[in-house]
Order: C-alpha cells, then sequence, then structure tokens
C-alpha cells in the first residue's frame, strides 16, 4: 500500500508539472495571437501618434508580422511598410522558431495531458488538480513579482537569456518597426499570460474543492 501511494503521489506530481507546462503554453499562443490587445494598445499607448501612422497601417503591419509567428505559415517575413535590416530578419526568425516550440509543446502537453487526465477523473483521483494549480499559480507569481518591481529590467533579462546575441536591441533607423512595438504593449502581454495561468488555476482549484467536498460528503 505504501509504494502505491508513493507512485500515486509522483504519478500527481509528473501529471500537475505536464498541465503546468501545458496552461503556460497555451497562456502564451493566446496572448501572442490575441489581436484585439495590441488592437487596444494602438489608440491606450497612442501608437500611431507617436509613429506617424495611420490605424490601418499599423494594424496591417502587426498582423502581417502575427502571421508569421504561426507555426502553419513557412514564408518568409516581408513586412508591407516597413525596411529590415539583416539583423531585424534573424530576430523575427529566432522568434519564431521560439514561438513554433511553444506551440508544438503546447499541443504536445495538451492532448498529453487530456489523456492522463480522462484516466485520473474517470477513477475519480482528484489530487493532481491542487497541485497544478499550486504550480502553475506559483510560477507566473514568482516571475511576476519580480517583473512588476523593474519589468525594464527584467524585460532585458529575458532576452539575454533566450537569446544568444543582441539583434533584439532595434535600431529605429535600420528597423523602424520597432517603433510600433513600443516595450509596454510586451508588459501587457505578460498581464495578460499571468492572468489567464491564474485564471485556469483558479478554476482548477475550485473543481478539486467541488469533487473533494462531494466525496466527503458521500463517505
Amino acid at each position: 500500500m505504501q509504494i502505491l501511494s508513493i507512485k500515486n503521489r509522483k504519478s500527481d506530481i509528473f501529471l500537475a508539472l505536464l498541465l503546468t507546462v501545458f496552461i503556460i503554453s497555451l497562456a502564451v499562443v493566446i496572448t501572442v495571437f490575441f489581436k484585439p490587445l495590441y488592437y487596444f494598445d494602438i489608440d491606450y499607448l497612442h501608437i500611431s501618434e507617436t509613429t506617424g501612422l495611420s490605424v490601418d497601417v499599423i494594424r496591417h503591419n502587426y498582423d502581417v508580422l502575427i502571421q508569421y509567428q504561426s507555426l502553419f505559415y513557412q514564408g518568409t517575413l516581408n513586412l508591407p511598410d516597413f525596411v529590415m535590416s539583416n539583423s531585424g530578419r534573424i530576430h523575427f526568425e529566432e522568434v519564431k522558431r521560439i514561438f513554433e516550440i511553444i506551440q508544438i509543446t503546447c499541443f504536445v502537453s495538451g492532448l498529453w495531458s487530456l489523456i492522463m487526465v480522462y484516466r485520473r477523473l474517470k477513477q475519480k483521483e482528484y489530487r493532481f488538480l491542487r497541485l497544478t494549480s499550486l504550480f502553475a499559480i506559483g510560477i507566473p507569481t514568482v516571475i511576476g513579482f519580480l517583473a512588476a518591481i523593474d519589468f525594464n529590467k527584467a524585460f532585458v533579462i529575458f532576452h539575454q537569456i533566450v537569446f544568444r546575441n543582441d539583434y533584439w536591441i532595434f535600431n529605429e533607423a535600420t528597423d523602424p518597426v520597432i517603433t510600433i512595438l513600443p516595450e509596454a504593449f510586451f508588459m501587457h502581454c505578460f498581464m495578460m499570460i499571468v492572468g489567464i495561468v491564474m485564471a485556469i488555476s483558479a478554476g482548477l482549484y475550485a473543481y478539486y474543492c467541488i469533487q473533494k467536498k462531494r466525496i466527503l460528503q458521500n463517505t
């Protein structure tokens, strides 16, 4: 019985970690492809006024950039209203590869999680839900706290860790597309990712509590 209990705990931890990976990657995918957030920021951050470009031009170029990030798009990036330096193009290619990995991770971890969760729920095992909510809330909370202290510094450190070059440091003269991608927009993206993760985590924990209460009432 003790060995079985240990195995179950290990299985719970593994599934909770797998679900956490899925939840975080899903939040990133949703945020990246959720264009209304950027459309809102065009007005909120006064991007049109600061760049001198029309809202339609900004939207169109952003749409092209986001389409390029899709796993299903394998062409080259051609922004209709912006020139790009070689280093800028390389950076966007690197970003695309990262997002493709995240999209694949989301699909694989989601499918794997779905199979395991189905089996657990069929067995009326719910402990993994509590662990998942703790893991999923804990990770973005810690990162969010550090980012809240100094988002600019966190933004720089993130790029230094993820990228092996300094191509992410754009020059407006050679890569003017950076003017329509203010740092505040990325902060809003980060906030949305954290919000999605915490909302899903809260939902899982609430479901765990409901099921736990039902089990106790039936014993």
